[in-house]
């Protein structure tokens, strides 16, 4: 499921959680709402293409993952995993959860 909600400097962000209720990607923030759904339409459509993760390493060895649209700006981000293989399971989590519904907790 996606969730749309308000930081602490009032931007809108949204989340996608696994069914378990992890959070496995979360987006910037933006300046609108509107911006904040348009990204939640872009991982929808750039979710499934392989070629459109960037796997990576942390400078303290956790592991973590980057979504991004076909013109190579970042959608979202993952948390930080304890290993490659784990890292490489949260992606095929966004895959199988990238077309859930959305909750608005703005309103």
């Amino acid at each position: 499921m996606f969730e749309i909600y308000k930081d602490n400097a009032s931007e809108f962000r949204f989340r996608l959680k696994a069914t378990n209720g992890e959070n496995i990607l979360a987006s910037e923030g933006y300046t609108t709402k509107a911006s904040c759904k348009n990204g939640i339409e872009s991982v929808k459509k750039n979710a499934q293409n392989d070629e459109n993760y960037e796997l990576l390493e942390s400078s303290n060895s956790k592991w973590y993952f980057n979504l991004k649209a076909s013109n190579g700006q970042v959608i979202g981000k993952s948390q930080m995993y304890a290993s490659q293989g784990n890292a490489k399971a949260g992606i095929n989590s966004v895959k199988n959860n990238s077309q859930s519904e959305i909750k608005d907790l703005t309103e």
